[in-house]
């Protein structure tokens, strides 16, 4: 066992990841492009009918008249809000603190479209209907994200999404979904991806977050719409020569994943249980995962809970995280994120990893 090994290092050599579908190397697309026709012919600047196909089979997904493919959801989703704001002569658009506009994207949103975020709620919970009832009435576009991931994918009960829909329409304000990993929530709420869509104006969903592709994303919505996002598109740059590689693989992994969204989420729940049983010092967020997401909260500092988990991941082969985030002092957090590793897991590993970590952060206590 090496003790110069980071927990970078430790989680990316264990042969048991906890996370997701497995690494993400040149396989991912070697594998999606072994069952395609090579004489299909490429997409152009975002034409052609291999690429319009794609697109009318995401927009009957989510229910929406039309869809379009961009090379990447901080590109799609701003220029969603860019039209809904010129629709209604408003520079004030909604969202959550934690929105990934908000904190991922270098203000893009201010300083390319200049608009004007209205946050709401605070950072420990989804954006309620008494949050969206307190809103400025010249508010052009509410994003709501579901679920939301720098939370621990925290969602509102449906009934929440139906009355802020409801709100919405009732007072002429667009409704956006940030669906980033739309698919993952559908086993929680039992409803399908175009049940949900159904509820907004507009749609953005990820096809490498969840589904697992290369890169990519989806804007559905009316057919006016999505023409009008494909002239933005061209304006920022985003009609490559060709995208077939992203949307063909996001399709291979579509028809592979979308199948197992309910196991993602069933593993969720039972892992959060492995680890809310395990020390009283662990806790995940939620209590109960709502999606195949959660966050894990250790009443530790990262200095001592990083060596714990590099030793514990050294000894038994169950990768627990890549990485951990200082939350306070006292206190650190990683994400959690099922996908198809977890089912190949030795069950009887991850029992004696969870054993290890319980008995280790005992151990420290009495130290």
């Amino acid at each position: 066992m090496r003790l110069d090994v980071t927990l970078a290092e430790a989680y990316n050599n264990a042969p048991y990841p906890l996370n997701g579908h497995g690494q993400r190397n040149v396989h991912v697309l070697k594998e999606a492009f072994e069952t395609i026709d090579g004489d299909v012919d490429s997409d152009v600047y975002g034409s052609g009918p291999v690429i319009e196909q794609f697109q009318n089979r995401f927009a009957q997904l989510l229910g929406k008249p039309a869809s379009v493919f961009f090379p990447s959801g901080t590109m799609a989703q701003q220029i969603a809000l860019r039209i809904w704001s010129d629709a209604a002569g408003s520079k004030k658009v909604a969202y959550h603190p934690l929105c990934h506009l908000e904190i991922h994207e270098q203000d893009g949103l201010k300083e390319l479209h200049h608009l004007e975020p209205i946050l709401l709620a605070d950072t420990t919970r989804p954006v309620l209907l008494s949050d969206v009832l307190g809103m400025p009435d010249d508010v052009a576009c509410l994003l709501l994200e579901l679920p939301q991931r720098e939370i621990g994918g925290q969602l509102p009960d449906y009934a929440e999404l139906e009355a802020i829909s409801a709100h919405c329409r009732a007072k002429g304000i667009k409704l956006h979904l940030d669906g980033a990993r739309l698919f993952e929530v559908t086993p929680y709420y039992g409803r399908s991806a175009e049940e949900i869509c159904s509820l907004f104006d507009s749609v953005y969903v990820s096809v490498y977050k969840g589904l697992g592709g290369i890169a990519g994303a989806v804007l559905a919505g009316e057919y006016d719409f999505a023409e009008e996002s494909k002239v933005w598109k061209r304006r920022h740059g985003g009609d490559l020569i060709s995208l077939y590689p992203y949307f063909l693989s996001a399709e291979y992994y579509l028809d592979l994943r979308l199948p197992r969204m309910a196991d993602y989420y069933e593993g969720a729940v039972e892992l959060a249980a492995l680890y809310n049983g395990c020390h009283p010092a662990i806790r995940t967020v939620p209590q109960v995962p709502v999606s195949n997401m959660f966050h894990v909260h250790a009443e530790r500092p990262k200095e001592e809970l990083e060596p714990i988990l590099i030793e514990i991941t050294q000894q038994t082969g169950i990768g627990f995280t890549h990485v951990l985030r200082p939350k306070t002092g006292t206190v650190c957090y990683y994400e959690v994120s099922i996908g198809d590793r977890y089912a190949e897991l030795p069950q009887e590993k991850v029992r004696e990893a969870f054993r290890q970590l319980g008995e280790r952060l005992s151990s420290s206590n009495r130290q």
